[in-house]
């Protein structure tokens, strides 16, 4: 194709280094005569729609324009020709030859009166993904907006079908739900072209019972479903359709049903991206379902994408290789990096990079790594002076006799601030996993430790020579398990009693002790919010992090200065889970403890909240106290974060759910040191052998007749074999073979009225599913005293002789 062929083309005629130029670019570059017919076309235009050269030009963009959208462009080609030299941008359809619709982002410039020229310029740049991501996210919304807003199971479906309409052909789609009771489909939503609802069905060998079956998106063609049926895989049922997309609705816990989607005509109307998408949404309308058909409330879905960036165009420019000069800017980068166009053409591209940098790169543009093309992340630098990571895609190409470089850049900064937050927050999980494993099995040592060294005890007279050292096995086992359970608080498996609560009265009562423990030249103001919200929380462990929180500012200020301990009511909004992705928007309680200590490094910062990290000298901490006020926050359902710099102090914000309840009055437990007897038979069931002697010794110490069991199936072998009444059962919650629970459930088929305790290692969680299935259930957290166990059994079996 020359470029001489006509005036319109003069622009063009200089230099075929400049058309080679226009046709690498993946923009859409075109030449329309003043008769809006197209004389020039880049094969950027050709390769992305698909035509030839032959069937573009000479023509008008109304063969390939959107009949919705004629009147529009044709708007702006009469805006254009009114403003020459002016450019005139908007977004519309084309066509390509494949008769599938790309969006784009286009610019008419009017050069009718530049001579050489006398035609319209216009560029086209694809944006069909960007629309597809917008689309896509919106979809996300709306299921989200659905699931919180709408009540009725039918109007929530009817709305997931709107919602998906604007990303997949959806005009045949149905929603096929499970009833395992059954084990019949019933169809929640249905529309069809041709078809009218199925009744409720038996699973067959359809394509939506092999998706159930298999549990996998599918998407079957026609071929595919031809080669499915010949495996006996599938049958057809209802019309058949060439192009069918089906994912299952799975919840965390099974497949509840499926999505599908088909077209009747276009075999090539869904692909591997829609198949994706769908999938990828699946688990969101299965959870909105979910929460419908059991008509209970569910917590807001967490945030399920991160900041998309903004719809303009990336920042490009063009430099020397030779020099390293800028050659062309786009206005992205102007807006990017804060220099004028002007300015940009007297730099080069060493000036866009941090003073820090530039001595190890002062020959950047001869940098051998770039090669041809290049793909790398690099420290750039606003005319402002903020520095943020770019990540580069750079081509190598001649540019009117010179070599140059075309770079494209996007800044990831915010995006690695993000991850740096989620890989964080993934690595206390780990961390917290391991340390609650780790206590778990110490516990279990320390019940044979300090159950021995109490039966020691009592056995003793109060002038014997060996009492001393006992005892003194005994304070060591009990700082041994206050370190572990700050391990257990950290990792969020310790035992706690929430109960609805007005912080303000803790700090009204820690206010009293703080002083004494943070010394004369540490000043202690508080400032509580009179109208302050209820949380739900242990009102024990909220002194503990109040008092780890004062003692760790104390160190921080060995000079002397001010703590601050203030409260208030926070509403925090999705803009500000934006920048703190694990947090859920929703109202919450603030707890801020402010000091004017030292302050903190962003390195020390990142540890700060690790079991055994400390920056105290040896001897001077165990690393602990940080690590357990971020269990206990998280345990409570919270957040924490840290803000400090070295030489201005920190401040701790501690982010509570706030709950709709009154607060209730915190008091204290009145115990009785006295041993309580009983001669009731007591089956006990324990895998670790020493923790089972203790608690046999503890029981039969004060009259009690015990069964021993190692595990759960010799318990029921136990209780098979007894004769007599077992008036309570004693088991451990995790135990080979068979929990606690499963024990307690087989056992009540053979004898259905027994009291239970549970001797729990750590198990919060197993804690709560324990006495959520049998409220009458004590909990005892290892280790425990002999005094604990014989009340804890008095108070049951008491209980049981009432009712």
């Amino acid at each position: 194709m020359s470029l001489r062929t006509s005036p319109e083309e003069g622009l063009l005629a200089g230099s075929t280094a400049l058309k080679a130029l226009l046709d690498s670019s993946s923009d859409l570059l075109a030449v329309m005569r003043p008769d809006r017919t197209l004389s020039y076309t880049n094969d950027g235009f050709l390769r992305v729609l698909g035509y030839g050269p032959g069937e573009i030009l000479g023509n008008t963009l109304e063969k390939l324009q959107h009949p919705a959208e004629f009147n529009a462009i044709a708007q702006k080609f009469v805006e254009a020709e009114s403003n020459a030299g002016q450019k005139v941008s908007g977004r519309g359809r084309l066509r390509s030859k494949e008769d599938s619709w790309l969006w784009f982002d286009f610019e008419i410039s009017n050069h009718l009166q530049t001579a050489g020229i006398e035609a319209f310029l216009i560029s086209f740049h694809n944006v069909t993904d960007l629309r597809r991501l917008e689309a896509e996210r919106q979809v996300i919304s709306d299921v989200v907006h659905a699931l919180n807003q709408t009540s009725n199971l039918d109007q929530l479906l009817r709305q997931i079908h709107c919602a998906l309409r604007k990303v997949v052909y959806a005009d045949n789609c149905f929603v096929a739900l499970h009833e395992p009771a059954t084990d019949m489909f019933h169809f929640a939503f249905f529309v069809d072209q041709f078809d009218p609802p199925p009744p409720p069905q038996k699973i067959v060998r359809t394509c939506m019972a092999y998706v159930f079956r298999t549990g996998e998106a599918q998407l079957i063609p026609q071929k595919e479903f031809d080669r499915l049926a010949a495996e006996g895989e599938v049958e057809l049922v209802g019309s058949a359709s060439p192009a069918w997309l089906g994912v299952p609705l799975k919840t965390p816990t099974a497949t509840i049903g499926v999505l599908v989607v088909q077209h009747y005509q276009n075999e090539n109307a869904y692909d591997q991206r829609d198949l994706e998408f769908l999938d990828s949404i699946g688990g969101h309308i299965a959870l909105a379902i979910e929460r419908r058909r059991s008509e209970e409330a569910i917590r807001k879905s967490e945030s399920m994408f991160r900041l998309l960036f903004s719809h303009t165009p990336l920042p490009t420019w063009v430099f020397d290789t030779e020099t390293g000069k800028f050659l062309q800017v786009n206005e992205a980068a102007v807006k990017q990096y804060g220099y004028t166009e002007e300015e940009f053409q007297r730099m080069t591209v060493l000036d866009i990079r941090p003073n820090a940098d530039k001595e190890h790169f002062e020959d950047i543009w001869h940098y051998p790594m770039l090669g041809a093309f290049h793909h790398g992340q690099w420290r750039h630098q606003s005319k402002d002076g903020r520095i943020f990571k770019v990540e580069l895609v750079a081509h190598e190409l001649e540019y009117v006799g010179r070599r140059v470089r075309l770079v494209v850049a996007q800044d990831i900064s915010e995006r690695q601030s993000l991850e740096e937050q989620l890989r964080q927050a993934q690595k206390m999980e780990a961390v917290g996993r391991l340390a609650g494993g780790v206590a778990h099995d110490f516990n279990n040592l320390l019940m044979v430790i300090k159950g021995h060294t109490e039966l020691l005890l009592e056995g003793m007279q109060s002038g014997d020579r060996a009492r001393r050292k006992i005892e003194q096995i005994d304070r060591s086992a009990d700082r041994a398990t206050s370190l572990t359970r700050q391990l257990l608080a950290f990792s969020r498996m310790q035992v706690l009693q929430p109960r609805s609560i007005n912080l303000n009265g803790v700090i009204e009562e820690m206010g009293k002790l703080i002083p004494r423990l943070i010394g004369e030249d540490v000043e202690l103001v508080i400032h509580t919010a009179s109208d302050l919200g209820t949380i739900r929380a242990d009102a024990s462990q909220m002194e503990q992090i109040i008092m780890n929180l004062a003692v760790n500012s104390r160190d921080a200020m060995p000079k002397g200065g001010k703590l601050i301990i203030e409260t208030s009511n926070a509403d925090l909004d999705s803009a500000y889970s934006v920048s703190h992705p694990v947090v859920k928007p929703g109202r919450y309680v603030l707890l801020a403890v402010s000091d004017t200590g030292i302050g903190m490094d962003a390195e020390t910062q990142a540890h700060i909240f690790e079991p055994f990290f400390t920056t105290k000298e040896q001897g001077k901490g165990t690393g602990l106290g940080l690590a357990t006020v971020y269990g206990v926050v998280k345990q409570s359902g919270g957040f924490i974060w840290v803000y400090s710099e070295v030489g201005k102090g920190a401040t701790f914000k501690i982010y509570l759910p706030r709950v709709d309840e009154a607060a209730e009055s915190v008091g204290q437990a009145q115990t009785s040191t006295q041993v309580m007897r009983g001669t009731e038979t007591v089956l006990l069931a324990e895998d670790e052998q020493d923790v089972c002697e203790v608690a046999r010794e503890f029981l039969e110490s004060a009259g009690y007749t015990v069964l021993l069991a190692p595990n759960g199936a010799d318990a029921i072998a136990r209780a098979a074999e007894h004769a007599g009444p077992i008036d309570l059962l004693v088991t451990d919650m995790v135990m080979p073979g068979m929990t606690g629970q499963e024990l307690v459930r087989r056992l009540r088929q053979q004898r259905p009225d027994f009291g239970v305790i549970y001797m729990s290692g750590y198990s919060e969680q197993a804690a709560a599913e324990a006495t959520k299935s049998d409220p009458s259930a004590t909990v005892l957290t290892k280790p425990f005293s002999r005094l604990a166990i014989l009340r804890a059994a008095r108070e049951i079996l008491q209980a049981r002789k009432k009712n």
